[in-house]
């Protein structure tokens, strides 16, 4: 039991450090271009720290594998170099003893991984998908930043000096838009207002913009000739992004919903999200033997390939996922011929690794 500790802290320990600088490299990333669109008006920054926390599954179910793959290389190796491995082989511990020691971090992680595809991720970038959408279909004050011209959606750009009464009314507002008329001719529309603000109607649920005291400017391109209208009041509709489509695509269904969804991209999913938590304990035999370095190597000795090793089998599987949707590869294969050949690639490490042939 006190070895059984002592190995799990180690590859535990191990593993947080190396998942605690994978996720803030992902997340710093992430928030930059979240970040890049705040300020470009896009989104309000207030929603910036919800849509971190609900990318985390998605972010942890990449991380937590290859985390745990390095965390085990690492933790070993540098037992290998302390001589403790040895130690404990000729107090009687045997390669499949600490096997078994490794893969128990390894379910508990596959679990959390399981978790993690099956449920929280895809929940989670439907829920962020959502309030993106939400957010681009209207002209939301609080993305709007004065003095600046911004786009919207539906071909139109915004313009408004200033947000005054708790940023609930907009001062010298300007809109330009492309628009169709009725027969089908294009047309460009400019409206200058000296202020506007936001309203919704109960009955239809539809947002409005009302702009007062202002000019509308109608011009047909190609043509010498404007319509010019001038206004007290004038509501411009703000239509909504239709996103209904993007977000009945599969990666956004829950798992139970992918049984009964007979789509290629369907099974693409459901083969992925399957996957990875099988990668996992993959992942952990194979490390098994691949930690075994010499002391005159180095503790990075293996890393490299090892590193290679994973990136190998994950693209794989991004290309399988890819085949599987577009039609080219039957579910029923799947992409379990990578992992059986990744299993049988551990199983004979293990087997060299036992008879001490990996130096």
């Amino acid at each position: 039991m006190i070895i059984f500790r002592y190995l799990t802290r180690e590859i535990l320990l191990t593993m947080s450090a190396v998942a605690g600088v994978l996720l803030l490299v992902i997340m710093g990333s992430r928030f930059i271009r979240y970040f890049t669109d705040a300020a470009e008006g896009e989104i309000p920054a207030s929603i910036l720290g919800t849509l971190m926390l609900f990318h985390l599954p998605g972010f942890a179910e990449l991380i937590l594998p290859l985390a745990l793959f390095l965390g085990i290389l690492l933790a070993y190796g540098q037992l290998y170099l302390n001589s403790e491995i040895t130690v404990l082989v000729a107090c009687g511990t045997s390669p499949n003893r600490l096997l078994t020691i490794s893969l128990v971090p390894a379910v508990l992680i596959a679990v959390l991984v399981g978790m993690c595809s099956l449920w929280l991720t895809p929940a989670g970038a439907l829920h962020n998908e959502r309030l993106i959408a939400e957010q681009q279909s209207r002209l939301d004050f609080t993305a709007l930043a004065p003095g600046r011209f911004q786009d919207f959606g539906e071909g139109r750009t915004a313009y408004t000096e200033a947000l005054v009464d708790n940023q609930t009314r907009m001062q010298e507002v300007f809109i330009s838009e492309r628009q169709r008329r009725r027969d089908g001719t294009p047309e460009s529309v400019v409206t200058r207002a000296s202020g506007g603000y936001q309203t919704v109607d109960e009955d239809t649920g539809s947002r409005f913009l009302v702009l007062t005291d202002g000019e509308r400017y109608s011009v047909d391109p190609g043509r010498a000739e404007a319509e010019r209208l001038e206004f007290d009041t004038y509501a411009v509709r703000l239509s909504r992004v239709d996103a209904g489509d993007d977000l009945e695509s599969p990666e956004y269904a829950t798992t139970l919903a992918l049984f009964s969804d007979e789509s290629p991209e369907a099974s693409a999913q459901l083969h992925w999200r399957f996957s990875l938590p099988l990668m996992v304990l993959i992942l952990t035999l194979l490390a098994q033997p691949l930690s075994k370095v010499n002391p005159r190597q180095g503790r990075f000795a293996k890393l490299l390939p090892a590193i290679f090793l994973h990136i190998s089998y994950l693209s794989l599987m991004l290309a399988a996922m890819d085949a599987i949707g577009r039609g080219s590869l039957s579910p029923l294969i799947g992409m379990w011929p990578i992992h059986g050949v990744y299993l049988l690639l551990g199983l004979w490490l293990m087997q060299r690794f036992q008879r001490g042939g990996i130096r």
